[in-house]
């Protein structure tokens, strides 16, 4: 069982709503699906396929990176 841990960096809150910052924690899990907790004001937790698909629809064009803690 293999899996790596990151955090989403966001640099500018386009939104107004998950402010800048480190805003969520993740794990990519082996299977290449990824778990994100979402911190701050309101939690939420996303599932997505890949951290491709988490990126295109967290990334916000570049505002929001990921930063991996597992290499």
């Amino acid at each position: 069982m293999a899996f790596k841990r990151f955090v989403l960096f966001r640099r500018e809150d386009q939104s107004g709503v998950s402010g800048t910052g480190i805003v969520a924690e993740g794990v990519q899990f082996s299977t290449a699906r990824c778990v994100i907790v979402w911190l701050g004001q309101y939690p939420s937790i996303g599932i997505y396929d890949s951290i491709d698909d988490l990126e295109k629809v967290h990334g916000h064009d570049g505002s929001t990176e990921v930063r991996w803690i597992d290499e």
